[in-house]
């Protein structure tokens, strides 16, 4: 078969298995130290919307499924298969701004944090992602929970319109207008989707006037205590305030094991912060707090750099999670057995207050629940994997009667299939797979075929 110059990817970003460059970039496409042994057979890098291109015609001509990397933050490696094409689309980060409009656009390439300040110097905000250096692509696929998410929910609610490069190698826009089909399935279908995003479209928000955080720490004594308080304040606390408590062995102000409570608010004064978090500062688990901050100023900046403490770089991370609404009482055996095997920091376990509105737009995102609980699994040494890798999985396994579902941000589906969309969403998904990608193109989620 005869093919021009148009169809075949530059040549000096397409590395084949087996040749110089191949394993140094394949272990490059993950952030996580914990590469898993899955080698595709072409990767190829992307700077242009043609090379995405080309790259899907390329494993059209190879019978090669396809599939995309944009920041490598998936935990479980996701875009790394077995014998396919790995299209890593982390050079596609051009990003517009309107302000007028309060209209941006981004490529999948684009960290959120990085997105968050360009934003911030227009006096603008979108609800980005919480770690530094997760990009656009497979966080807004995926849902997309970030800051000051619970007012305006999910990031994938914010996309108006996604640039996409379908199976067939064929360049379209999609909206609730045109191809509306598909852009139903990208927002919440994360990286089961079947084209791949050159290109997202968002509106934007103004910039909240005043950020930061309120903050309790409690030695694990205390749990019981603290997450009867937390699971009795969820559906009161307001949507400005974003209610966590991160368990680990190393609290800060309690020295050794405990109970961060940290409350980031976004507000439009200082009196509706004030307002915000007098649910927490007036708490009577309050004076037993070992280290107490009633409100702290903080930029965006500042509360990335919070976060990322519970995730250095160079680790090895396996994680798990669930949404529930189950009573604090059904709740108390499984977060007692998860506090007793919590392994060594990073290693850390988030519950999150979410409290979800009764309804959402239609989209494929369809799983949400008033609490979300998340283990984190962090070590340095490929001889621990035997001790801590199967950790999250086996407490997320045995509260299991316990869940709605799980969030494909934290997922682990290879290893422990849950729901992430209603099955109503997933026979729609799977219909309109079949209409836009027959060949199967593209690697649906792992844990299915």
């Amino acid at each position: 078969m005869l093919t021009s110059h148009l169809d075949v990817p530059h040549e000096g970003r397409t590395f084949r298995r087996g040749a110089p460059g191949y394993e140094e970039r394949r272990r490059a496409t993950m952030w996580n130290a914990r590469v898993p042994d899955r080698y595709p057979e072409v990767i190829v890098q992307a700077r242009t919307e043609r090379d995405v291109v080309a790259a899907v015609k390329l494993a059209r001509r190879e019978g090669l499924r396809i599939g995309v990397r944009s920041g490598g933050h998936s935990w479980a490696g996701n875009h790394l298969r077995d014998g396919g094409l790995l299209l890593d689309v982390s050079g596609l980060d051009e990003v517009t701004i309107d302000r007028k409009a309060r209209r941006a656009t981004t490529g999948p390439g684009r960290a959120g944090n990085e997105l968050a300040e360009m934003l911030g110097r227009h006096s603008l905000f979108f609800p980005t992602g919480h770690c530094k250096g997760v990009c656009v692509g497979g966080y807004l696929l995926q849902g997309g929970f970030g800051w000051h998410g619970r007012a305006l929910g999910p990031a994938c609610m914010s996309v108006i319109g996604l640039d996409l490069v379908t199976a067939d190698g064929e360049r379209v826009y999609a909206s609730a207008e045109e191809n509306a089909d598909l852009y139903w399935a990208a927002r919440g279908s994360g990286p089961g989707f079947f084209c791949v995003v050159t290109r997202f479209h968002l509106r934007v928000y103004e910039k909240p006037e005043v950020t930061g955080f309120a903050f309790q720490s409690f030695p694990m004594s205390r749990m019981e205590d603290v997450f009867r308080w937390a699971r009795a304040v969820g559906p009161s606390v307001p949507a400005s305030v974003e209610l966590q408590l991160v368990m680990t062995r190393n609290a800060t102000g309690v020295g050794g094991p405990g109970i961060e409570v940290f409350a980031p608010v976004f507000a439009g004064t200082a009196r509706e912060t004030f307002d915000a978090l007098a649910f927490m500062n007036e708490s009577a688990l309050g004076p037993s707090a070992a280290l107490k901050a009633d409100f702290i100023p903080a930029t965006l900046p500042l509360l990335y750099s919070a976060v990322m403490h519970h995730y250095p770089d160079d680790h090895r991370y396996a994680v798990d999670n669930m949404w529930t609404h189950a009573p604090i009482d059904d709740l108390l055996p499984g977060l007692r057995k998860i506090a007793e095997t919590l392994p060594p920091p990073p290693s850390h376990v988030l519950w999150l207050n979410w409290a979800p509105p009764p309804d959402r737009p239609d989209m494929a995102f369809s799983v949400e629940d008033d609490i979300y609980i998340a283990l984190y699994a962090g070590w340095r040494r490929e001889k621990d994997d035997d001790l801590y890798a199967s950790w999250a999985g086996d407490r997320m396994r045995e509260m299991q009667p316990l869940a709605s579902g799980c969030q494909l941000a934290d997922e682990n589906l290879g290893k422990r299939p849950a729901r992430f969309v209603t099955s109503e969403n997933l026979a729609r998904l799977d219909r309109i797979r079949g209409d836009r990608d027959p060949k199967h193109s593209f690697h649906a989620w792992m844990g299915r075929p």
